[in-house]
């Protein structure tokens, strides 16, 4: 049930993500939602890493389900980068984002997609699949910090 009540909350998200950026009254607004998006995102990916990395045991079902959420999530978190909101400090988007939008994008479709194959390969029931599309989204969302996000 709880699972129920994220991944219904995840989908309510997804539903409001493409007119959010319209909705941000203050810069700090948008930088709070794509926050919190990448936050849930990264709780439950890490889940699935702990798995496939053998830190917990191979659950399966609690792998889907942690992967539909990470798919879900996988798309909110890009209305929050509006004009005024890169930083200087360290985990801070650079400008590259804005100046360098069409290959930022292009980073973001790349890890929907591979966050997508790991939901598949979580499905699957198969401890090796999940541990590849673990690895291979985990290198979209590694490309992306490495270009946009200052070190």
């Amino acid at each position: 049930m709880k699972q129920t009540l994220t991944t219904v909350a995840a989908l309510a998200g997804l539903a409001s993500a493409l007119p959010a950026a319209a909705q941000f009254q203050k810069p700090e607004d948008a930088v709070k939602y794509r926050k919190a998006a990448f936050t849930v995102m990264a709780a439950h990916f890490g889940r699935i890493g702990a798995m496939a990395q053998g830190r917990v045991p191979f659950d399966a079902a609690a792998a889907a389900a942690n992967a539909d959420i990470v798919v879900a999530m996988s798309k909110l978190p890009y209305a929050g980068f509006v004009e005024g909101t890169a930083g200087t400090e360290k985990g801070q988007p650079n400008t590259k984002v804005w100046t360098e939008r069409a290959k930022f994008d292009e980073g973001a479709k790349k890890m929907q997609d591979e966050v997508i194959k790991l939901a598949a390969a979580a499905k699957a029931n198969n401890l090796d699949q999940l541990k590849a599309a673990f690895g291979s989204a985990a290198g979209s969302c590694k490309a992306c910090h490495d270009n946009f996000r200052n070190q």
